[in-house]
């Protein structure tokens, strides 16, 4: 028995750990944030944004517009699978991780709809 946890495709996301960490990039002084799962996999990543309060605002963004599936473009290519989630403008919020199947983008969709809203907030800067 797993409390506290989801199966989706025989993977166990543990909702209760799942967070958002804020990070300064030391190649270009940029402030990025990532959110990761339950089992501590990346699962969506943002762009670069040059103040904290833009990264804050990039994952209040990522909480408002994960729980809508029109939000997601799935990207295919030979054994390459991707996402990214994208605001109601059109502008992207956050890209994932690169899959080997279909099913584990699929998954990684799923977890990123259900623990953004939930997942605390990390600050490494």
């Amino acid at each position: 028995m797993h409390i506290g946890c989801i199966v989706q495709s025989n993977l166990y996301i543990n909702m209760s750990k799942a967070k958002f960490e804020i990070f300064v990039s030391s190649r270009n002084s940029q402030y990025y944030f990532r959110l990761k799962s339950g089992n501590s996999e990346i699962i969506l990543g943002s762009e670069g944004y040059v103040s904290k309060q833009g990264c804050l605002n990039g994952i209040d963004s990522v909480k408002a517009n994960a729980p809508h599936d029109s939000r997601y473009e799935k990207k295919d290519s030979y054994q390459n699978y991707t996402f990214n989630l994208k605001a109601a403008n059109g502008e992207i919020i956050g890209r994932s991780e690169s899959y080997t199947s279909s099913a584990g983008r699929d998954g990684g969709i799923f977890a990123v709809k259900h623990d953004a809203s939930s997942a605390e907030i990390v600050d490494l800067t």
